[in-house]
């Protein structure tokens, strides 16, 4: 009975974020997909890789239909020995996104019981970090990766905070675990914030146990981390390696050249342009959504109603001589959405809103709790806040990316506001529990305080209302293609905004306090205070989710498994049986053409970057000739591009008023050619600006000073020599050569020396670059048989040591739980 009586409060709150994921999501029961347009998008890259899985039963962790080849490892690619993701797929049996929503709340219920709060405080706590706005968002738009990191996040903080408090077993076996599911979800940044908060709670720790001279328990839980974390990282061996391996390819790595596209110099130090890294910037002032939604206008597309400003100066607008705008027409216009956000990021889904409620518990947790490690989550908050500010608090944020490790391979700045998001709901918890087990003469002081600072700030906004112009730079455009008495209906509609949701906040603040309030008068027990105060404060965050992710956001099951139609032009392509590429021109940098084309587009973040060098410093460039070059009765192209032909494409999807249209590039080189001679270069910047002014059909372009091996000289490019291909699958292809001398061939594939190896007649032979981006050989005369494949060492590598590290991690739980159940039958025995 004492064992029931002990969790049967964690099991009705684990049934109950079952059922509650399930209902807010609940068009999943219908058998419906939510339309996610990032996971929308790499479907289209995935879906080769997917295919030859379904074919080959095997992995080829290479894909050539997205930017004209690349590794996979960062496409979902399988690992040997990955038994982390088989744990993780167990936790994750909801179908999606219910189930990273639950994984939401479970990993914070279980860092609020670390916290020492009651199980219905860890309950609404949980609930209210989950349904935090912007991981609500993040959901609906499909950044899935991000939401599983950030849903390890708290579990991770427990095993920390139960190894400072010396429970190392638990403590060490919980980090370890959670912080292997966390690398396991594969989204880095996340876990960089995460080691931010981290480094700021054991620096709390160090100063704690330093000043009591506890220097045991430092070294024992030190000691406990570096195991935790060796194995952690040894199980997801393979993708950390070989996502190491593939960064430095990758636009996450530093370029090689020293001018930027418009010819100016590249001084940037950094891995990305500091533009880049800091392009979505949070606004100082804008960080007042935290607490009030739509202080910023909401997101850049926010519907308006029938009551709104915009919709009134519809209907003043003319659409033929004596006919307006109807009221039905301006509304469904108006609910589109509008562009109401005026704050400082380019593009905004939603405002980034924590809860009103929450906030106030945690300015309560200020008055309130004397646990001192509150000081670290309030550090954590304050620190995110400030980096998430990018280039408007330019000195800490410069720093940052000049000097701490690893900080400019990431960009987005403002995401770093996640670990403010942990953070806060931790201290609300802590709030409203230091409240209750506080003595009553202390209570009613400690809530006063918390209600002037919160009600305060709230009456300041809205008097402070004057102080804002309620306008952005983007706003230029809209007057470009508006009435400019657009923008004033605009505007006042970003007033309007402003004042009801501070308002809102104001109410819902009140309310707690009320509560509370009655609470001292003894007129409510502890227990439906906190059954209505979580209520309020899980209510306050569904209503504004609903705004943004609703059930109209799902569609059937096939619309996102099949999100790609064939266009006539995509058919008329397929209807091409050999081996080429296809440029879209208008979607180069989208999932569609990689879903049924060899694409040099897709669509990621880790694009290859001398490929995207390609486009930013020649093609783009060239794209007014290739259109002054096409033949609109042959759909062809009369001019050559070298690097176009180069890259075998042989198609372009060109747009047009009538939908995209098949140009035919009848000068594309091929799948492989001989040369017959060498241009020697000795730099990037020299490698890829002789691409402009070199016949690449009879010249290979080799930068010397990377393969000195290579000599420059004249090679036979005989007219009867051949090479044709045999055999052409993601990770393996086949040519037959003929040569009558030896020959320097160069193919229309991407190099990337980190795993294809070349074997000429079965003995293995060498490849290097040419024209910044291919793959060359020299060929011995005579007929062979020349195969690339894609044979990794870094997988096989990561998996032996993923093995070793899973049974090390086995070992390691079963003996720490007997270890733990030993402890306690010595404890109760005596």
């Amino acid at each position: 009975m004492k064992i029931f009586d002990k969790f049967y409060p964690h099991a009705l709150a684990v049934i109950g974020f079952v059922l509650i994921s399930l209902i807010y999501f609940y068009p999943v029961l219908q058998g419906k997909k939510i339309y996610q347009s990032d996971i929308i998008q790499y479907t289209g890259m995935a879906k080769e890789q997917n295919d030859f899985r379904a074919s080959e039963n095997a992995e080829p962790y290479w894909t050539n239909s997205a930017f004209g080849g690349m590794p996979t490892y960062q496409l979902g690619a399988n690992y040997p020995h990955n038994y982390i993701k088989k744990i993780d797929g167990v936790l994750r049996f909801l179908p999606r996104p219910a189930d990273y929503l639950l994984l939401y709340f479970l990993g914070f219920y279980v860092l609020l019981l670390v916290m020492k709060a009651r199980p219905l405080q860890a309950f609404f706590g949980a609930l209210a970090f989950g349904f935090s706005t912007y991981l609500i968002v993040i959901l609906g738009v499909g950044h899935n990766a991000k939401a599983h990191a950030i849903a390890y996040m708290p579990l991770v903080v427990s095993g920390v905070l139960l190894v400072f408090r010396r429970r190392f077993v638990v403590g060490g076996i919980l980090t370890m675990v959670a912080a292997a599911l966390e690398i396991n979800a594969n989204h880095f940044q996340m876990t960089y914030y995460l080691l931010i908060l981290l480094l700021i709670i054991t620096g709390f720790f160090v100063v704690k146990f330093v000043r009591k001279n506890d220097f045991k328990t430092l070294l024992y839980a030190f000691g406990v981390f570096a195991v935790a974390g060796i194995l952690a990282i040894g199980v997801n061996a393979t993708n950390l390696m070989a996502t190491a391996e593939y960064t430095n390819f990758s636009m996450r790595g530093k370029s090689e050249l020293t001018f930027n596209p418009d010819g100016s110099k590249n001084v940037t130090t950094s891995s990305m342009t500091n533009d880049y890294i800091t392009e979505y910037s949070y606004g100082i002032a804008e960080s007042l959504n935290l607490i009030a939604p739509r202080l910023f206008g909401g997101s850049t597309n926010e519907p308006l109603g029938k009551d709104s400003h915009v919709v009134e100066f519809l209907q003043t607008q003319q659409i033929a001589k004596d006919q307006y705008i109807t009221e039905a027409q301006a509304v469904e216009y108006a609910s589109g959405g509008m562009p109401t956000y005026w704050g400082d990021q380019p593009i905004v889904a939603a405002p980034a809103y924590i809860g009103a409620i929450v906030f106030f518990l945690c300015i309560l947790a200020l008055f309130s709790d004397k646990r001192k490690i509150k000081y670290a989550f309030l550090a954590g908050a304050v620190f995110s806040l400030m980096l998430s500010w990018g280039k408007n608090f330019a000195g800490l944020t410069n720093f940052f990316i000049d000097y701490v490790p690893f900080y400019d391979k990431f960009r987005a700045v403002s995401s770093i506001q996640i670990i403010l998001e942990l953070c806060i709901p931790v201290l609300a918890i802590m709030g409203l529990s230091s409240f209750f087990k506080s003595e009553k003469d202390r209570q009613w002081p400690m809530l006063w305080k918390s209600a002037a600072v919160s009600l305060g700030i709230i009456v300041l906004l809205y008097v402070g209302k004057g102080l804002f112009s309620f306008s952005t730079i983007q706003d230029d455009q809209v007057v470009k293609s508006m009435d400019p008495q657009f923008l004033v209906a605009l505007k006042a509609d970003r007033l309007d905004m402003y004042v009801s949701d501070l308002l809102r906040s104001g109410i819902f603040i009140a309310a707690a306090i009320v509560i509370l309030w009655l609470h001292i008068k003894g007129k409510l027990s502890q227990t439906f205070a906190v059954i209505i105060i979580g209520t309020l404060m899980v209510s306050d965050l569904v209503f504004i989710d609903k705004k943004y992710v609703d059930a109209k956001s799902f569609v059937s099951a096939k619309e996102v498994d099949e999100p790609f139609h064939v266009s006539e032009a995509d058919s008329q392509i397929l209807q091409d049986t050999s081996v080429y590429r296809v440029y879209d021109i208008q979607g180069r940098l989208q999932g569609k053409s990689s879903y049924f084309h060899k694409s040099i587009g897709g669509y990621s973040a880790v694009r290859p970057r001398r490929i995207d060098q390609l486009f930013e410093y020649i093609i783009d460039k060239n794209l007014p000739e290739i259109g002054k070059s096409i033949n609109s009765e042959t759909l062809s192209l009369t001019k050559s591009i070298p690097i176009l032909d180069a890259l075998n494409i042989k198609y372009m999807l060109f747009p047009t008023e009538n939908g995209d249209v098949p140009i035919t590039n009848p000068f594309a080189n091929g799948n492989a050619w001989f040369v017959s001679n060498i241009k020697s270069v000795t730099s990037a910047d020299a490698e890829i600006k002789a691409l402009e002014d070199t016949n690449l059909k009879n010249t290979a372009i080799i930068n010397s000073k990377d393969f000195s091996e290579i000599k420059a000289a004249n090679f036979s490019a005989d007219s009867t020599a051949t090479i044709t291909l045999n055999t052409y699958k993601s990770n393996y292809i086949k040519y037959k050569t003929n040569n009558p001398k030896d020959g320097l061939a160069v193919f229309s594939e991407i190099y990337y020396p980190k795993g294809w190896n070349v074997y000429v007649d079965g003995k293995k032979s060498t490849i290097f670059r040419a024209d910044y981006v291919l793959r060359a050989m020299e060929i011995p005369a005579g007929k062979h048989i020349v195969e690339f494949r894609f044979e990794p060492e870094v997988i096989q590598t990561g998996g032996t040591i993923a093995l070793a590290s899973s049974i090390g991690m086995l070992f390691l739980i079963v003996g720490g739980l007997y270890f733990e159940r030993k402890k306690k039958w010595h404890e109760v025995k005596e």
